[in-house]
């Protein structure tokens, strides 16, 4: 007799809803031979729209839903069309878009791969903390203008790496990654997070520090924090201005996490420089004086999974999907309790 839940022999039915583009960048060839080993998987094309009739006969016969970007939201009309669906699998990191409230009640086991979307975020992160400690793009800036190397021993002060102190706002998944691939390097990192103790610090190798002491003390700041109501501007201009001069500013989370006004009027002054991969809003308007500031370095939210990287979330949720059909629940669950907390 087949198994009728998780746990040995079960083959779960699957259904992929997510945008059409973003199925053919996560989910190639490879991946999807992976899940129909697994699973019966619901043949093409995937579900970007579950209003549809062909959409309502999919959902209907549907245990387990492997979503990504573009997933409409999973709300109480379509949980109705979905009666066996009992998992969500997300191919990417927030669930917030597609993981409602009705999903909560209805008791529906959830898994992101979050964790393998920090990963390219943490190795960008550090990136930027050696490069810019090196101050790399501005000399190398310098360097093609002058076409000569000037004066061997006249630098900028404040200039390299050797224990230079380092702040991480947020222990969330991204910023102990960073936290984890700085550790073979020779700087003191602080970490600021209300919700770690010293215990928790300890144990990450980092001093637990305010705030405010966090901003004061640090020649590089990296923000990790999710963007929450509470935290909407946290990174004000009272910070800002109380970063030593010639430091360091990176975000790779959400520009609304800082002041963005606040954060130009210090650059295009010269006393701190910034490394934005998000800015506030998303793209900012072309004649924004940061595009043509020296001090600044604007990337187009590119830290996160891309390219070959796309593969790795991929192969997360092929792994959740085979742990949670064997039984073994999932390695990687979002749980309803953490969502305040979480992107």
């Amino acid at each position: 007799m087949t198994p009728v839940g998780p746990g040995p022999g079960f083959r779960p039915r699957a259904a992929v809803a997510m945008s059409r583009d973003a199925a053919a960048a996560v989910l190639g060839p490879d991946a999807l031979a992976g899940f129909r080993r697994v699973c019966d998987l619901a043949p093409p094309p995937v579900l970007d729209d579950l209003s549809t009739p062909r959409a309502r006969a999919v959902l209907a016969d549907a245990d387990l839903l492997v979503t990504g970007w573009g997933c409409p939201p999973l709300d109480a009309e379509v949980l109705a069309a979905a009666p066996r669906l009992r998992a969500v699998v997300h191919t990417a990191g927030s669930v917030r878009g597609h993981v409602t409230e009705d999903c909560w009640e209805r008791g529906i086991e959830v898994s992101s791969a979050a964790a393998a979307n920090a990963v390219p975020v943490a190795e960008y992160t550090l990136g930027m903390i050696l490069l810019s400690g090196k101050q790399v793009l501005e000399r190398a800036r310098d360097f093609r203008v002058a076409r000569s190397r000037g004066r061997l021993l006249d630098l900028p002060p404040g200039l390299g790496n050797y224990r230079r102190t380092v702040g991480i706002l947020s222990a969330s998944l991204i910023g102990r990654r960073v936290i984890e691939l700085l550790r073979p390097h020779d700087v003191e990192v602080l970490l600021h997070d209300p919700y770690v103790d010293d215990a928790d610090a300890a144990a990450l190798g980092v001093e637990r520090v305010g705030l405010g002491e966090l901003f004061a003390r640090c020649d590089t700041v990296s923000v990790h924090t999710p963007l929450l109501p509470a935290t909407r501007g946290l990174v004000g201009r009272a910070l800002i201005e109380s970063m030593p001069a010639g430091a360091v500013l990176i975000n790779t989370s959400r520009g609304a996490v800082v002041d963005q006004e606040a954060l130009t009027d210090a650059v295009l002054a010269g006393r701190i420089r910034a490394v934005l991969d998000v800015t506030d809003p998303e793209v900012l308007p072309p004649a924004h004086p940061l595009w043509d500031c020296d001090h600044a370095l604007i990337t187009p939210h590119l830290a996160g999974s891309e390219g070959n990287e796309w593969r790795r979330l991929a192969d997360l949720a092929l792994a959740e999907t085979t742990r949670w059909a064997s039984g073994a629940g999932f390695l990687h669950p979002v749980r309803r309790e953490r969502l305040a907390f979480l992107a």
